[in-house]
């Protein structure tokens, strides 16, 4: 549906997806396009308390935007392409790819430390099936504990504990200071006041001050995308993981602009579609459109056009990283779609289809909801 020239587009309402979206909007309008965007709250959004991989729907957070397009009551969908089902219905088609963002994931610490200098047996928080078998392959010692939420909240919850009790021990020194006011020899143990010492804190700090803390983490993994494109990059120390070792979900640091195969999807494709991050993206997901797995099992993979050639990369594990399949190739990249088919399929036969298998018997096992009608591929 077209209103007047406007471009109406979906979004979720949360910080980092209306941001994303505004990313789109802006693209559009330097186009010479109109756009507005509409927030839909998706069954993703609702469901708060659950890990992806328990939401028991691949589209948690797709569905409900791309309903709206079928049901025109919108132009076009703004997705973060990692959580798009490997199908979708035949009237829509991915009319866009903008350029990439960063694919990889990040390591975020209260000190800035890296993966090898967390203590032993540090808890480390993620909500994802993959980064919890790479985590555990590169450190077993590791206790990787759930943890959900926006990127905000995430970071909160990882620095709320030494926030916290450094406030605690600031407002106790406060009191001893005050205590000790006419005593000329008392060294107070901070220079400044709590108070001062507040107000100097970052509105993510104060946010996290207020957060109750049910468990404590070391260090939490984040895509590297979300967070730059959130803001919090100045607020929060980091380390870049390599992607030879934690590689990222399929479409990770990509957006898709989805809409019904027409005109509008064209001209949305010929506005701000990114030829390189296309190709790049439809070779990790037709991989993990073959291999199937979808969010139930832990799967990386990553392509790269190298000239002539998309060098793909591609690990699949077990829950707790113990057994893994990786692989990589350099696909020819005029036929880089069905190239992409053929490392699947062998892939498959090298073991990686009974990891999968397992993966999807486990997560059978949990307390989580029945599968939907949402494709999962094959």
């Amino acid at each position: 549906m077209r209103t007047r020239g406007t471009v109406r587009l979906a979004t979720r309402g949360s910080d980092l997806a209306r941001r994303q979206a505004s990313l789109v909007k802006e693209a559009l309008e330097r186009r010479r396009y109109e756009v507005e965007l509409v927030t839909v709250e998706t069954t993703g959004d609702q469901i708060r308390d659950e890990l992806i991989h328990r939401l028991g729907k691949t589209g948690a957070f797709v569905r409900e935007l791309d309903e709206r397009v079928l049901e025109d009551e919108v132009d076009g969908a703004v997705h973060s392409m990692k959580d798009m089902p490997t199908e979708q219905p035949r009237e829509l088609v991915t009319a866009a790819v903008p350029e990439r963002g960063a694919p990889g994931d990040v390591l975020v610490t209260p000190d800035g430390s890296t993966l090898e200098g967390l203590p032993e047996g540090a808890t480390v928080g993620t909500s994802s099936l993959r980064r919890r078998a790479q985590l555990l392959a590169e450190r077993p010692d590791l206790e990787v504990e759930p943890l959900r939420g926006n990127v905000d909240t995430r970071l909160q919850k990882l620095l709320a504990p030494a926030l916290q009790a450094e406030h605690q021990e600031r407002s106790e020194a406060d009191k001893e200071r005050n205590g000790n006011a006419g005593d000329e020899d008392f060294e107070p143990e901070y220079d400044r006041p709590v108070d001062d010492w507040f107000d100097d804190l970052s509105e993510l700090e104060k946010e996290a001050l207020g957060r109750e803390v049910e468990t404590e983490y070391d260090a939490i993994v984040l895509a590297q995308a979300g967070l730059e494109r959130s803001g919090l990059t100045e607020s929060i120390q980091y380390r870049r993981l390599p992607t030879a070792t934690f590689v990222p979900a399929p479409g990770q640091g990509a957006l898709a602009v989805t809409a019904t195969d027409g005109e509008t999807a064209r001209e949305i494709q010929s506005a701000i579609d990114h030829p390189r991050s296309r190709v790049e993206t439809t070779v990790e997901r037709t991989i993990l459109a073959e291999l199937g797995g979808g969010c139930i099992a832990p799967i990386g993979i990553y392509a790269v056009v190298q000239g002539e050639y998309v060098h793909a990369r591609v690990s699949v594990s077990d829950r707790d990283g113990e057994e893994s399949i990786a692989a990589t190739r350099d696909l020819p990249i005029e036929r880089h779609a069905d190239a992409a088919r053929e490392f699947a399929d062998d892939l498959a036969d090298r073991g990686a289809a009974a990891l999968i298998e397992g993966a999807r018997e486990n997560a059978e096992g949990d307390d989580a909801p029945a599968e939907s009608d949402t494709p999962r591929g094959k």
